[in-house]
């Protein structure tokens, strides 16, 4: 894919949601660094659901770390994989009140070097509490990139490589956002919706899914 046909995609995206943020719900950095640590494996709404319980009663480090696991798991049992993360959680407060005067860290070492935290989750907070130009490739984004020709990879970490090269500079702040929702949204994993797509006619995926017939 060339450089016209990337910029074209997103301009076209940008047009269609000129303001995209995170489905994750949350009030300051730290409560997105938790939704974002819960969020591995498990749907936004569900982490959403969690934290809408949670964030009023405890939504600082002192006032989670004071929960224990124990005293947390009852908010995040419905999410997946509940027990190692909130070990991870709570581990990840006492680190930010002994470390970070209860401070999130705007550093990606300083961000992986917490529990739970990997390149992906620092990506979204560096990118969405402080504003980086970062892209977190999630398997949505992995996804699009390989489907549309946009930015094709084998791993992760290349396709995130490939994007960070090709993405023009005034678009990688809001690339992320906008490549999880359409993929979330529009190019889904078993059938993509080609039909109600607005950047179609670039993707270079050429078994495109044709509209629905009615009633179908």
């Amino acid at each position: 894919m060339n450089a016209e046909k990337r910029r074209e995609i997103f301009n076209r995206l940008r047009a269609a949601n000129p303001h995209p943020t995170t489905e994750l719900e949350y009030q300051t950095p730290f409560q997105l660094l938790i939704a974002v640590l819960l969020s591995a494996q498990a749907t936004d709404v569900s982490v959403n659901k969690a934290t809408r319980k949670l964030y009023p009663h405890a939504g600082t480090p002192k006032k989670i770390y004071a929960l224990g696991v124990d005293g947390l798991i009852p908010y995040i049992q419905t999410i997946g994989l509940y027990r190692t993360k909130a070990k991870n959680v709570i581990e990840t407060c006492r680190i930010l009140i002994a470390e970070h005067g209860g401070e999130v860290p705007r550093t990606r070492e300083e961000l992986e070097a917490l529990p739970g935290v990997g390149r992906k989750t620092a990506n979204v907070v560096m990118n969405t509490a402080f504003g980086e130009p970062t892209i977190a490739v999630d398997t949505h984004i992995f996804r699009v990139s390989n489907r549309t020709g946009l930015a094709p990879g084998k791993n992760v970490d290349i396709v995130e490589q490939k994007l960070m090269k090709f993405v023009a500079p005034e678009f990688q702040q809001d690339a992320h956002h906008w490549l999880i929702l359409h993929g979330r949204y529009t190019c889904i994993a078993r059938t993509p919706k080609c039909w109600n797509c607005v950047i179609a006619d670039l993707c270079e995926y050429k078994a495109k899914t044709p509209l629905p017939a009615k009633g179908v």
